[in-house]
């Protein structure tokens, strides 16, 4: 249960002001087909966060452990000051032939490629070593961020406090990763 109410928390505050929200919001005012646009995000979440997680978990066995929480709690305060940084969007998504659910499928599957939500569920995948909690936990804080952006919009984002919100989504990005550390072999026990 830790894994997956973790894995919700920090990717639902780090997903807040990330490209992945911002291209649910460009996707919502450009679309305007919200039922198509959430299920192509949970898919393509779905399956992104799945192929992250099993990187995070054979990392893992990969990693001595008394390495690994030093990496992952490393990682984690990494990620923190990361979240510090507003994210923004490349190049807006074009309409693909095959429809909305196709497009928003593609669009966040690839605009999720080594974002910070991605390699944390890297991250979350090698510190818990319990897949299934990990990507489903993922998965629902990818939707209880990206749902209100795709259903609400833009007028949403103008509304929500994203500074606070990044320091927050920071904190616990590096609250976890001192806790990681402080759990190593070693360190004080």
């Amino acid at each position: 249960m830790e894994a997956f109410l973790t894995s919700t928390l920090l990717v639902a505050l780090a997903e807040i002001g990330d490209k992945t929200q911002l291209l649910s919001f460009v996707l919502a005012a450009r679309l305007r087909k919200p039922g198509a646009i959430i299920a192509g995000i949970a898919v393509a979440t779905l399956a992104n966060h799945l192929l992250a997680g099993s990187a995070g978990v054979w990392l893992a066995g990969m990693i001595p452990p008394h390495v690994l929480p030093w990496a992952t709690g490393l990682l984690f305060v990494g990620f923190g000051l990361w979240t510090l940084h507003p994210d923004s969007l490349d190049d807006d998504p074009k309409l693909h032939k095959a429809g909305v659910f196709v497009t928003a499928t593609v669009a966040f599957f690839i605009a999720e490629m080594g974002d910070k939500t991605q390699l944390a569920t890297v991250a979350l995948g090698a510190r818990f070593d319990a897949l299934f909690a990990v990507v489903t936990g993922t998965t629902l804080g990818m939707l209880l961020a990206n749902i209100p952006a795709v259903i609400v919009g833009e007028a949403l984002a103008q509304k929500l406090p994203m500074k606070a919100i990044r320091v927050v989504a920071a904190v616990v990005f590096i609250v976890t990763g001192v806790v990681t550390i402080v759990g190593a072999p070693g360190v004080a026990q």
